[in-house]
């Protein structure tokens, strides 16, 4: 794969030029984007996945649910259906895509929804009955049609926006400029003990613009794993075989190793649709640790009924009370 990428280095001229002049066709304003009276964040990021998306939309929502009515809209990648879904008790990975599925086991009293037009998703929100009063775009930072009131950007701390290039050679959707439409800058999957000279460094590398806002976060892994029935601490855990779909498992695999847990590795490409091979060969392990959002498309299958777990993660942000006030100030 790598070689397939560097034999591919020139095309990535012409995908600079072409991703450049779409965003600058938006910006001087002869595409257009459309504006809503409602309050609309978008979560996205200039990367192809891996930088924490699914845990940030799950901060905004533990942040915002209690005061406002909140949509989450989602391409819904992988699934099945299409167009403009929103989810009810007959929904699941196959229809509505992995991680929004795991937004509506989670959480209540909120509505998830994809599609993969963003604007016709937030015209068919605005034209129900009990529509929401704020919509978490997830995934939507290159969707210029949509202008939404507030952007946050996410780059992984191992791997920042400044020391990659684009397509199909490097990793980005568009030049490392488009930076320049967020409000707030997060680096994600940040150590927990990252030094303040660092934080300078890694601000400077990163050239905000006087309006940005910059934070710095990191995942914090629970002590237990959780199953259907059950929970079970991390450190009672006997030897088990680790699953994992998602973009980097890295951290994961470290942050088990360095509790001195005992497990294999089976791992497979991020939003990884399980086949009845994978299932076979699954079925017999006495114990499988895997993410919330591997969980969300494995754990209907009965033969995982008293095997399967996953590991909760949450985003904690450096300086939460400045990041969540400036959140609060713009929905309200």
């Amino acid at each position: 794969m790598k070689f397939i990428r560097i034999i591919l280095f020139p095309i990535v001229p012409i995908y600079y030029v072409v991703t450049w002049f779409r965003n600058w066709l938006y910006d001087k304003g002869v595409k257009s984007s459309k504006n809503y009276n409602l309050p609309i964040i978008c979560v996205g990021n200039l990367s192809t996945g891996g930088t924490g998306k699914t845990p940030m939309i799950e901060y905004l929502i533990r942040l915002l649910k209690g005061q406002k009515s909140i949509a989450t809209l989602s391409r819904g990648y992988k699934r099945i259906t299409d167009g403009f879904v929103l989810a009810d008790e007959n929904a699941t990975a196959d229809t509505i895509g992995d991680e929004p599925y795991q937004f509506f086991k989670k959480f209540e009293d909120i509505k998830v929804t994809v599609d993969g037009n963003r604007q016709n998703g937030i015209e068919q929100l605005m034209a129900l009955e009990e529509k929401p009063e704020v919509i978490l775009l997830d995934d939507a930072y290159q969707h210029r049609k949509v202008n939404a009131g507030f952007s946050i950007l996410l780059t992984a701390y191992h791997k920042p926006y400044y020391e990659d290039i684009v397509l199909p050679t490097g990793n980005l959707r568009e030049p490392r400029f488009g930076s320049k439409r967020a409000d707030i800058i997060v680096v994600t999957k940040c150590p927990k003990a990252i030094s303040k000279a660092e934080k300078s460094a890694m601000s400077s590398k990163l050239k905000l613009k006087s309006y940005q806002q910059l934070f710095f976060s990191h995942i914090e892994y629970s002590e237990k794993v959780i199953s259907k029935h059950n929970a079970l601490a991390l450190s009672t855990l006997p030897k088990f075989t680790l699953v994992t779909g998602i973009a980097n498992a890295t951290p994961l695999v470290n942050f088990l190793t360095n509790k001195g847990l005992e497990f294999d590795h089976l791992e497979y490409p991020d939003h990884y649709s399980f086949r009845p091979v994978d299932i076979e060969k699954l079925e017999n392990k006495a114990l499988i640790i895997t993410t919330e959002k591997d969980y969300v498309r494995l754990s209907n299958n009965e033969v995982f009924e008293n095997s399967l777990y996953y590991l909760p993660i949450e985003m904690k942000i450096d300086n939460a009370e400045a990041f969540e006030s400036t959140i609060l100030s713009f929905v309200h």
